[in-house]
C-alpha cells in the first residue's frame, strides 16, 4: 500500500502512514540539502580549476553524482509504499577497468537523467519537502507546546505571530494546534505522495519499464516450465515406469511363444518410451540445475555431450535462477551446435563469478564459421541473455576456433532456496 491510498482509509491517523510521510519529507529535505552542497562545490570548484584541466576529474565526479542519488532516491521510496523501483537501466561495460566503465557511464541516457533528478533535488524539491514539514507538523506541534511554555516563562509566542499569557488562551491555542495537526498529517501525506510519484516517473524510463515487464515474462516462463517439469516427473514418467514393470513381470511370466514376444516388444517400446520422456523432461528444465545449481548442472551437460568437454568452472554458490537457467541453456545449445555441426575433437567450457557478474566461455576446436542468424537456436538465447542486463557474444572465423562468450551481471543468492 502506498500513502496514496492510505489517505483514504479510515485509521489513517491511528496508523504509522503519518509518520512515514513525516520521515519520507524529512529525510528528502536533510538528503537534498547534502546533495545541493556536492553538487554546487564540485560544479564550482571543477569550472574555475578546468582551465588547467585539474577541474575536470572532479567535473567528471560530478557528472557521476546522480547515480548514487539515484540509489538513494530509489530507497527512500519505500518509505511512502512506493517501490522496489528498478535500477537505473545502465549498460554493462566493455570491458573491465576504470576507463570502459567510464566512458559507458558518461555515454548512457541514464547517467544524464539521473544528474538531471539529482539537481531538481538540489534546486527545487527539497525546499519544498522541508516547507511541508515546517508547515504540516512544525507550526501545529508549537501550538500545542503553548501550554508548557507559558507553565515556564509565563508567556508564549504562538507561532511567532501573537503573544499567549494566559491558560485559557493558552489551552485554546494547543487545542487549534491539535487540530491543525490532525490537518498536516493529511496535507503530508498528499504531498509525500505527490512527491513519491513525481520522483518514480523521473526515476524510471519506459526502457525500464519495458525491461521489468521482459523480466516478469521470463520469470513466468521459467515457472511454467517447472510445472511442466514436475507434472511430467510425478505424473507420466511414474506411470511409464509401472507400465514397463508391468510388462516385465508379465513377460517373465508368459511361456514361450507369440505372447511372449509380443510382451517383449511392448517392453522394449515401453523403456525406449521412458528413456525420452527422460530426456525431454531433462531438456525443459534439468532437476540437477533447481538442486544444485548452475556449476552442477554445466558439469552434467559436459558429461551427456557426445564431444569431449573440458570444464573449468568455478562459482561462490548458488546464483538467480532467471541467471542460472538462462547460463545453462547457452551452454547446453552452444554444446549441442559443436555436437551437430563444428566438426570439432574437443571443447570447453570456463568461467566464474567476478564478484559482480557471471562469466562464461565455450570453445572448440572446430572448422567454425558459425552464424548465429543461421537457425543455431543462439539468437533466442541472446535475447534471453539480454533481458538481464547480460551480453552474448560468438567469435567463429572460418578456420576456428569458435569462441561463445556469455556475461550477465548478478550477485550470489545468500539462500540455498535462490529466487529470481
Amino acid at each position: 500500500m502506498t500513502v496514496w491510498r492510505a489517505l483514504g482509509g479510515r485509521g489513517y491517523l491511528g496508523s504509522a502512514w503519518p509518520w512515514r510521510a513525516v520521515a519520507f519529507l524529512g529525510s528528502g529535505a536533510l538528503f537534498g540539502a547534502v546533495v545541493l552542497v556536492v553538487v554546487a562545490v564540485g560544479a564550482v570548484t571543477g569550472g574555475a580549476l578546468a582551465v588547467v584541466l585539474l577541474g575536470l576529474p572532479l567535473l567528471v565526479l560530478t557528472a557521476l553524482a546522480g547515480i548514487p542519488v539515484a540509489a538513494v532516491e530509489r530507497r527512500r521510496l519505500r518509505l511512502a509504499g512506493v517501490g522496489p523501483l528498478p535500477a537505473g537501466r545502465h549498460r554493462m561495460p566493455h570491458g573491465p577497468g576504470l576507463t570502459p566503465w567510464l566512458t559507458t557511464r558518461l555515454g548512457e541516457p541514464a547517467t544524464w537523467r539521473e544528474l538531471a533528478y539529482a539537481v531538481l533535488l538540489a534546486l527545487v524539491l527539497w525546499p519544498v519537502d522541508a516547507l511541508a514539514v515546517v508547515l504540516g507538523a512544525g507550526v501545529p506541534l508549537s501550538l500545542v507546546a503553548v501550554p508548557v511554555l507559558v507553565g515556564v516563562d509565563g508567556e508564549a509566542k504562538a507561532a511567532k505571530l501573537w503573544t499567549v499569557d494566559t491558560w485559557p488562551g493558552a489551552v485554546g491555542t494547543a487545542a487549534l494546534g491539535l487540530v491543525l495537526l490532525a490537518a498536516g498529517a493529511y496535507a503530508l501525506g498528499a504531498v509525500a505522495g505527490a512527491r513519491a510519484e513525481l520522483a518514480r516517473l523521473l526515476l524510471t524510463s519506459k526502457e525500464s519499464e519495458l525491461v521489468r515487464s521482459r523480466v516478469r515474462l521470463v520469470d513466468a516462463f521459467e515457472a511454467e516450465r517447472r510445472r511442466i517439469e514436475r507434472d511430467l516427473h510425478d505424473g507420466a514418467q511414474q506411470r511409464l515406469v509401472a507400465l514397463t514393470m508391468a510388462l516385465g513381470l508379465a513377460r517373465l511370466d508368459a511361456p514361450p511363444g507369440p505372447l511372449a514376444d509380443q510382451l517383449a516388444g511392448a517392453h522394449r517400446e515401453a523403456e525406449q518410451a521412458l528413456a525420452e520422456l527422460r530426456e525431454l523432461i531433462h531438456g525443459i528444465h534439468p532437476k540437477v540445475l533447481a538442486d544444485h545449481g548452475l556449476e552442477a548442472a554445466v558439469a552434467d551437460a559436459a558429461d551427456r555431450s557426445p564431444i569431449p568437454v573440458d570444464l573449468s568452472l568455478e562459482l561462490p554458490g548458488r546464483l538467480p535462477r532467471a541467471v542460472e537457467s538462462a547460463a545453462y541453456f547457452v551452454v547446453r545449445e552452444a554444446l549441442a551446435n559443436i555436437a551437430r555441426h563444428s566438426g570439432a575433437r574437443r571443447a570447453e567450457v570456463s568461467g566464474g563469478h567476478d564478484g559482480a557478474r557471471l562469466v562464461l566461455a565455450v570453445r572448440d576446436d572446430g572448422r567454425g564459421g558459425a552464424d548465429p542468424a543461421g537457425g543455431s537456436g543462439l539468437t533466442g538465447l541472446a535475447d534471453r541473455v539480454s533481458v538481464l542486463d547480460g551480453r552474448l557474444s560468438l567469435s567463429s572465423p572460418p578456420g576456428g576456433p569458435t569462441l561463445l562468450r556469455v556475461e550477465i551481471p548478478c550477485r550470489p543468492t545468500p539462500s540455498e532456496d535462490p529466487c529470481a
